[in-house]
Parts: structure tokens; sequence; C-alpha cells
């Protein structure tokens, strides 16, 4: 049995923290001390993203690392979309660190491998692979895109509850290309030791199903499990995902530590499910 000392969430582009909060109250309800991050970059802390000169897969692994150097023992990374990229880097990074990784209709690509070259590959026989990327408004550089709030509600957001899918739509913030275009390295005896779940989402139509099981075929071992529901089951379906990740997490022996003993790692809010 792995007592994990809590839930690092990492969102995925575009997004921030904010991305969680429907998730909060459904985790902390089942026990865990959860902790929602905003990478560097997003917008949420103007003075650190002044000082950074490009956003890289590095500047994410440095910032989810001090973050778990805030809990207390190995802690549980759910990473959505994108952000399942980083997830897998840190534990290349830092094993002994991460309890294991929940993929939410996350990238789980194998070493080397870039989203876009999963895209591009099964563009001839996937329709309309490339997701929300036809979408995307750029800046004059190419550097930074953003996501229509229109587009965020078709190709994110569809099966949501309506007002929280506006909500989220409307927070969307710029994303610099540079903390999009991921490809991690990893090895066998690193990652490759940690354990892992994917969350396939089946109506997903930003990273498509299709695409969801081809990164299965290609990344085995993970414990997966199944939402009928879009890109987001974190705010489409908060009960589900969580029940389902916390049973799964048991049927692979990791469970909570008591949640009275242990130390919050942003503030008191990071215990009972309000947004920090």
């Amino acid at each position: 049995m792995t007592r994990a000392a809590g839930m690092l969430l990492i969102h995925g582009a575009w997004q921030g923290a904010w991305a969680w909060d429907a998730w909060r109250a459904p985790i902390c309800e089942r026990g865990w001390l959860a902790h929602a991050l905003d990478l560097p970059g997003n917008g949420a802390d103007p003075a650190r993203d002044a000082a950074l000169d490009e956003i890289t897969l590095d500047t994410y692994v440095d910032a989810v690392r001090g973050q778990l150097e805030r809990f207390d023992g190995p802690c549980v990374i759910v990473a959505h979309s994108g952000a399942g990229v980083i997830a897998s880097q840190v534990a290349e990074a830092v094993p002994e660190r991460v309890a294991a990784i929940v993929y939410v209709a996350g990238m789980m690509l194998p070493s080397g491998m870039g989203y876009s070259e999963l895209v591009e590959a099964a563009s001839a026989d996937v329709e309309n692979a490339s997701g929300i990327a036809p979408y995307l408004v750029w800046s004059d550089d190419g550097r930074v895109s953003r996501v229509p709030a229109d587009a965020a509600l078709d190709i994110f957001l569809h099966d949501c509850p309506p007002d929280a899918a506006r909500r989220a739509a409307s927070l969307l913030t710029p994303q610099a290309e540079g903390g999009r275009a991921l490809v991690a390295t990893l090895s066998a005896a690193r990652f490759g030791r940690v354990p892992r779940v994917y969350v396939e989402a089946t109506l997903d139509r930003s990273v498509l199903l299709p695409l969801q099981r081809r990164m299965q075929a290609l990344v085995p071992g993970a414990r997966v499990r199944t939402l009928e529901c879009g890109h987001v089951p974190q705010l489409a379906q908060p009960d589900a995902l969580a029940r389902i990740v916390c049973e799964t997490l048991a049927e692979l022996g990791i469970t909570h530590e008591d949640l009275s003993a242990a130390r919050s790692v942003s503030s008191p809010r990071a215990l009972n499910g309000t947004p920090t």
C-alpha cells in the first residue's frame, strides 16, 4: 500500500488552476488533499511571467517540482490534456516524488514524440484529428496562440453545464507555443516505474478518442477507465471522474494520507475544495 501525500492538479494549454474548481469538492470529499497550480506564463502571476525569457518544458517541470516539494511525501499528479507531457517528464525527473500519474483526456506520449506528430500520422484515418488547431488565433510572430470563446465552447466545453462552460471559455488565456509544443524524453527505468491511470473521454472533440487510444497503445501499461464525455471531464462530470480516479488508485494500492496529519501545500483553502 502506498500512502500519497495528496494530489497535484496540472491544467492544460490556455488554462489555469481555475480549470479544477469544479473538481475540488468531490475529490476532497473523498479524503484527498488536492492542490492546483498555475503554470508559468498563463497570466496568473504577472511578475513571475515578466521574468521569463521563454516558456519551455523545463520551465514547467521546474514549477511542478517546486510544488511537489511542498508535499510531505510522494503525491499523485493529475494531468489534463497537454499537461500529460509535463507529468510524464516530471516522473522521469523525480520518480520518487510521484505516486502515480492520472492522465485526464491527456497526452500520454512516448519518448521523443510530440502531439503534432501523432496527429499528422493519424490525420488520414481520423476525421478532425487536429481538434482545436484550425480555430486558433495567432500573434503576428506566430509565438502565441489564443482560443476564441465560440471555438472553446464547441470543441472543449460542448457537454459542460452552460454557465460553467461560458465562464471557462472566458478565462482562457494566450498560450506561448514553447509551452504547448512539448516533447518529453523518458526512460523505462524512471518514468516507466511510475503507475499510470488513463481516463479516456469518448466524446472528446479536441484529443479525439482514436488518438487517445493510439497513445495508450504507444505507451502501454496504464489502467484505462472510460467516461462518456467531452474534453473536460472535471467540469462535465466531476463526481464521476472523482469516483473512478479514487477507485482505480485504490486498485493500484494507492491511498491518501490522513488529512488531519497532512500539511497544506498552499493555503487552508486547498483542503476544503474552494479555489486558490
